[in-house]
């Protein structure tokens, strides 16, 4: 499925400029019956993973085709030029930058969000145990490994956690890993500190390897559900948000005591069960609802740091639509 997206991305790349993008429909369309939708395999993207084995889009009259990308930043591109009906990823620097240069598609709803809890997040930032590190202020100049980088989701969640001892992403260097390496970096010294996701944040704790200095607060979110121009049109569009928001509807209760919902991340994440039921989990708005307060901040940490290449923010209400969230509420 990598290879597919890889290769419509080049595809979309080639002709970037030889056409400007279309325009939404003035009046909703029936739109398709079938359609793409990529995201990253996570915990954090639970109600696509439960919509779809609990046969909702299905309800809807919808086929879902589930493509797995490396990044949100790679399916902007397909997004956009409607290779991809709806993307369930990370926001970035890169999409903003996207949004910018004149490429068009809709932020709709929201993803896993944050629980604020030092003793249950599903997000970490972890220090080495042999750095002698025990507070977030003794990051400065430090390297800080974050999944993504700066300018990823990964950056911007640990920026909203150096800010508690008033660091930027300046103050440290910001070192692009993958969640399944940083228990090694942190181990073997290439890094002082990484903002980790669970279930790794409990690997590294169990083992020794790490110790828990801080965590997002409550309410931060980097991630969401954006739709292709013209798919944001139709009335597929609604109907697959619907089902979207009933897989976040049966997400509110205690996750780790339903065997099924277990197993349904399992499968999609390839998580192992055993490791979930211990593992904290994120939460999730039962409608879904966009948060242009997170997308306002996001701009505003990478604009300071850098990875931003335009000097006025963009206004969300220019790119974010809430009736879908409305609608299935």
């Amino acid at each position: 499925m990598l290879k597919k997206i890889a290769v419509l991305l080049a595809g979309v790349l080639a002709l970037a400029g030889c056409g400007g993008s279309s325009e939404d429909s003035a009046s909703s369309s029936e739109g398709p019956s079938e359609i793409t939708v990529a995201h990253l395999p996570s915990a954090l993207f639970a109600p696509l993973y439960v919509a779809d084995a609990r046969g909702y889009f299905e309800d809807e009259g919808l086929t879902v085709n589930l493509e797995a990308i490396k990044s949100g930043q790679d399916g902007v591109p397909l997004l956009a030029s409607g290779e991809l009906d709806a993307m369930v990823a990370g926001f970035s620097a890169g999409m903003f930058n996207a949004l910018d240069s004149g490429l068009e598609f809709k932020v709709v709803g929201s993803m896993g969000i944050s629980t604020g809890d030092p003793e249950n997040s599903p997000t970490a930032l972890e220090a080495s145990t042999s750095s002698g590190i025990t507070d977030i202020a003794g990051l400065k100049g430090k390297k800080v490994a974050a999944a993504g980088g700066p300018g990823a989701t990964g950056g911007y969640l640990l920026a909203q956690v150096l800010a508690e001892a008033d660091l930027t992403l300046k103050d440290v260097e910001v070192i692009n890993l993958g969640n399944p390496d940083m228990e090694a970096a942190l181990q073997n010294g290439s890094v002082d500190a990484a903002l980790a996701s669970a279930p790794f944040t409990t690997n590294i704790e169990i083992n020794g390897v790490g110790t828990p200095i801080g965590v997002p607060k409550e309410g931060t979110t980097g991630t969401g559900v954006m739709f292709g121009p013209e798919f944001a049109g139709t009335e597929s569009a609604k109907k697959f948000f619907t089902a979207l928001a009933k897989g976040a509807k049966d997400l509110q209760g205690d996750i780790k005591s339903d065997q099924d919902l277990l197993k349904i991340i399992a499968d999609a994440t390839g998580q192992d069960v055993a490791v979930l039921a211990e593992t904290p989990f994120y939460t999730w708005l039962p409608d879904l609802a966009p948060q242009p307060d997170q997308l306002e901040a996001m701009q505003k940490v990478w604009m300071e740091s850098g990875e931003i290449t335009y000097s006025d923010p963009l206004k969300p209400s220019d790119f974010v639509d809430d009736s879908f969230a409305k609608d299935a509420g």
